[in-house]
């Protein structure tokens, strides 16, 4: 299972390689640059849309196909099928029976895989140029004429189990992490783990996945990215090749999904393994996502994560630089929610520093910005980092291929995603601080621990 990056920690990710951005005195903010200029897309006439990103700088391509749907679309008590059926998908199709696809990529040089989120599965290759037509084939075959056969459900489904093993239940810091989402969202299906509880994982059937892969599984409800050495023109002309010819197996049903209550009360946690290697502390906060918030409040609580959580921002400063209370801390937004989006704060306590102080220190800083606001120049510095980032981010490819898709899976447009540095190029003081005084309420949040000892175990 692989996990696609939200759009803003691509961004994000390139921050540490401009330091002089951030440790210079804060000029006028630099002018943003559209994403992708010569990036377009369309939609055939099955209701699938079309995005192309040309970068003819190397003869190679990067295809990826995004639906709709992920681990919160599930049935209840179905937890797991998003991602069992992500896997039964590579066991054969009509056209490329069962490995034959990889075969071929594998002679030709080229790579593929899957990941699936709560709000999105996606399937992607990386291949020359000159294999497109291949790649376009292959996912429009995989997209109508899929074969899962009794034969292949049952060691694909142990498949799954071990792998959640692997990465969860043999990793104190995974079931923390299931821990703390499963506390903070009462009744929106985002508590539930991606990769399915155990004891619902092993009842997952062949009718299971056939029944989520006719339900979801059209071009009505996916996205094609192709980006690398193509133009508009050569894509078009392929996709009416392949994709066009996939018929829209039903019309795309309603996402329902529980919505949550109102928060009345801060929620704690308190976890203990004896294969822990370090403590940590964690808080996260439910927020607006860029798919639920349309007013300018993702963009700023984006700028406030970069404010407090950055190398020179505020928590890192106060707990690490200035009272050494902490190896590492530090603030993120993550915004790639189609429903809601998290804030979250994290430190590791140095030796002998207390669970308490390490809070403590924190909720100060937390309050120093509610009541006082942040300054402008801060305001500055985080947006002409967040800018400069963006420019790293396009000499590759293969992120810009999950910026769109993973933009417009969580609810925005095209157009949105290329002017994304426009809106954080806009976002002031006063919008960082009312977001900062609305969010960051103790209400809306779970505080967690993860410590060395005993494994607390439920009574019997």
């Amino acid at each position: 299972m692989r996990r696609i990056t939200p759009l803003a920690v691509l961004f994000a990710a390139f921050l540490f390689a401009v330091p002089t951005v951030a440790q210079m005195p804060a000029p006028a903010r630099i002018a943003p640059a559209v994403l992708a200029p010569h990036a377009s897309t369309f939609w055939l006439a099955n209701g699938l849309q079309i995005v192309v990103v040309p970068d003819r700088r190397l003869p190679v391509v990067t295809h990826m196909i995004w639906y709709r749907v992920g681990s919160a679309d599930e049935p209840p008590g179905k937890s797991g099928i998003a991602h069992f059926l992500e896997h039964l998908l590579f066991k054969g199709t009509e056209m490329f029976p069962a490995g034959q696809f990889s075969r071929r990529l594998g002679e030709i040089g080229g790579q593929e895989n899957a990941f699936t989120s709560w709000d999105y599965t996606g399937y992607f290759q990386r291949a020359a140029k000159e294999h497109l037509p291949l790649l376009m084939a292959f996912e429009a075959d995989r997209m109508l004429n899929v074969r899962i056969t009794e034969e292949v459900v049952a060691p694909e489904r142990d498949v799954i189990l071990e792998e959640r093993k692997q990465v969860v239940d043999n990793n104190p810091s995974a079931q923390f992490a299931e821990q703390m989402a499963n506390a903070l969202y009462q009744n929106h299906p985002y508590r539930i783990p991606i990769i399915g509880w155990e004891h619902e994982m092993r009842g997952l059937t062949r009718d299971d996945a056939l029944a989520f892969y006719e339900r979801w599984y059209t071009p009505n409800n996916a996205v094609v990215v192709i980006a690398g050495d193509v133009t508009e023109a050569e894509v078009r002309a392929l996709a009416e090749q392949t994709y066009a010819r996939v018929r829209v197996r039903a019309a795309v049903p309603p996402r329902m999904r529980p919505s949550e209550p109102p928060p009345r009360a801060p929620r704690r946690i308190a976890m203990t393994d004896p294969r822990v290697g370090q403590s940590s502390w964690s808080r996260a906060y439910m927020t607006p996502s860029y798919g639920s918030a349309k007013d300018g409040t993702a963009e700023a609580l984006e700028v406030l994560g970069d404010i407090l959580g950055s190398q020179t921002g505020r928590i890192y400063r106060a707990l690490v630089v200035d009272r050494q209370l902490a190896a590492i801390a530090g603030a993120f937004y993550s915004g790639s929610g189609l429903d809601s989006g998290r804030f979250g704060l994290s430190a590791t306590p140095r030796p002998n520093v207390t669970f308490e102080q390490i809070e403590q220190a924190i909720d100060a800083v937390i309050a120093a910005v509610v009541d006082e606001g942040v300054t402008a120049d801060e305001v500055d510095r985080s947006v002409n980092s967040m800018l400069a980032a963006s420019v790293y981010a396009q000499d590759s490819m293969g992120s810009l291929a999950r910026i769109f898709g993973n933009g417009l899976m969580q609810g925005q447009t095209f157009e949105e995603i290329r002017t994304w540095t426009d809106r954080i190029a806009r976002v002031t003081p006063e919008q960082v601080n009312a977001a900062a005084r609305q969010w960051l309420d103790m209400r809306r949040s779970v505080t967690g621990t993860l410590a060395r000892g005993d494994a607390q175990r439920p009574r019997s």
